[in-house]
């Protein structure tokens, strides 16, 4: 994934982490506008998510946070 998403992961992960704890779940859409406006982008977080990690749907912001942060 580019730095640019990697970024925007880490910075929703801090907003949901510091509105509803460390508990708090993510899904991989949680990094897109309602928009599909960058299908591609869609699809590579998408695979990371999915394919190359076999996450869950929903998953602690802060293992998600984690993950990107060490480039996994």
């Amino acid at each position: 994934m580019n730095n640019e998403i990697r970024q925007r992961i880490v910075e929703v992960c801090d907003k949901k982490i510091a509105q509803k704890g460390d508990q708090v779940g993510v899904s991989f859409y949680a990094f897109f506008k309602n928009k599909n406006d960058d299908p591609k982008l869609l699809m590579e977080v998408a695979t990371w998510w999915i394919q190359t990690h076999q996450l869950d749907h929903f998953e602690k912001a802060i293992k998600i946070k984690r993950k990107v942060k060490n480039n996994e």
